[in-house]
């Protein structure tokens, strides 16, 4: 039977069309109201607001996360063509970047860009930055004054990812609020119901985000380092190597990527964890307890909550939905995350659940080239934390940012 339906959407069985506002504050600060209802209604829905078909089953999106009919690289050749109009000239810095970027491209260009900045990045390697990371996460925690409160976003939860990924990439680390400043103007454009004014600030980001790693690029080939950007400046794939618009657009997309989602995650989990109660040290007993937090943090309170993709023939997907070449699908991760066909009593929390997984990084060949770094930076930095602050609480009832589907927090004010 299906449960009662949230005030604020409207859903219709038997078209299964859904008119969800993603700006309607009481879904983005607790969408799995929705899903839950949704999981009981359809798990498949054409979602109004958005104009395409979403998918939230757990089977279903881990399905087509690798279905090769699918893909990220619009078969028009234009990124990101959704828009607020057909002009895309003040777009064209960005849409350059976004044109050589490994995220918005499929085989055989993905499979070369992927395979020479992936030795960077596998779990050998990733695995060396525990002490630097452990480091860096009590430096940070030194800098909170006692007695006072803190917001643990910008003190601990931000500058930790941004000063690892740029001092890999060899950037200088106090670009870093700069580096920030870049990253969030463009990411602002695949959140729903951008503007003109958006657009126009993320072409400039991207222009001077690109200007800069020119200019770093350009030192880097004088004076080659230990650093992943010396690296893509050596690295040959089957005799090819990286362009300079290919490893400015790999060098901000990791930037970007190596931050963004991790600051998201840190904050959620940090909230997560404080509302069981109790001493949070008792989630990070071992490596593999601590291992197995991150994971149902990871699955808990994901930090994105949608990947759209295109079709690249037609296809039926399930039983009267049809999509047709170069329309978008989206598919709800977050969602996917809490289908209780997937997980016993999806809305616990339960680091030990015997069907532990989730599809926060993806799957598939746009599996998250970044996860590695991102649950050893997870991991040690949020032991680290209840580890020197066992009596951390909020401070203040945190509120997530109206910023469907980057799902994250406002502030994040802690005291001890």
């Amino acid at each position: 039977m299906t449960k009662s339906t949230p005030s604020y959407l409207a859903f219709d069985p038997a078209t299964r069309h859904l008119r969800l506002d993603p700006h309607e504050r009481a879904f983005f600060q607790d969408p799995y109201e929705a899903y839950t209802f949704l999981h009981d209604a359809s798990n498949a829905f054409f979602w109004e607001e958005f104009g395409f078909w979403c998918f939230g089953g757990f089977d279903d999106v881990n399905k087509l996360l690798r279905d090769r009919r699918f893909g990220r690289q619009n078969p028009a050749g234009i990124p990101d063509s959704r828009g607020i109009g057909r002009d895309r000239t003040h777009l064209k810095a960005f849409d350059g970047i976004e044109a050589n970027s490994m995220l918005e491209l499929e085989p055989p260009v993905h499979t070369q860009l992927r395979t020479l900045v992936n030795r960077a990045f596998v779990s050998r390697q990733v695995e060396r930055l525990r002490p630097r990371v452990e480091a860096l996460a009590n430096e940070l925690i030194d800098r909170f004054e006692p007695g006072k409160q803190v917001d643990l976003l910008p003190a601990f939860a931000s500058p930790l990812p941004i000063t690892i990924i740029a001092e890999m990439l060899g950037v200088p680390v106090e670009m870093g609020p700069q580096l920030l400043d870049w990253s969030h103007r463009m990411v602002a454009m695949y959140v729903h119901g951008r503007t003109r004014e958006i657009e126009e600030t993320a072409n400039r980001a991207a222009q001077d985000f690109a200007d800069f790693l020119r200019g770093t690029i350009a030192e880097r080939r004088k004076n080659p380092g230990d650093d992943l950007l010396s690296l893509l400046i050596s690295a040959q794939e089957g005799g090819q190597k990286l362009s300079e618009d290919e490893m400015v657009s790999s060098a901000i997309l990791l930037l970007n990527a190596g931050h963004e989602a991790t600051v998201h995650q840190t904050g959620n989990a940090v909230r997560s964890i404080l509302a069981q109660g109790g001493d949070p040290r008792r989630f990070f007993t071992s490596a593999e307890a601590t291992a197995a937090a991150v994971e149902e943090c990871l699955r808990f309170d994901a930090p994105l909550h949608m990947f759209t993709r295109y079709a690249y023939q037609e296809i039926e997907i399930a039983p009267g939905i049809v999509v047709q070449p170069g329309q978008t699908i989206g598919l709800l991760l977050g969602m996917a995350n809490h289908d209780a066909h997937a997980f016993a009593e999806p809305r616990a929390f339960r680091p030990d659940r015997a069907d532990q997984k989730n599809v926060s990084f993806g799957a598939g060949i746009h599996f998250c080239i970044g996860a590695p770094l991102a649950r050893l930076e997870l991991q040690v930095s949020l032991k680290t934390l209840f580890e020197r602050h066992p009596k951390l609480r909020l401070a203040e009832s945190p509120s997530f940012r109206d910023t469907y589907h980057f799902h994250g927090l406002e502030a994040l004010t802690v005291g001890f």
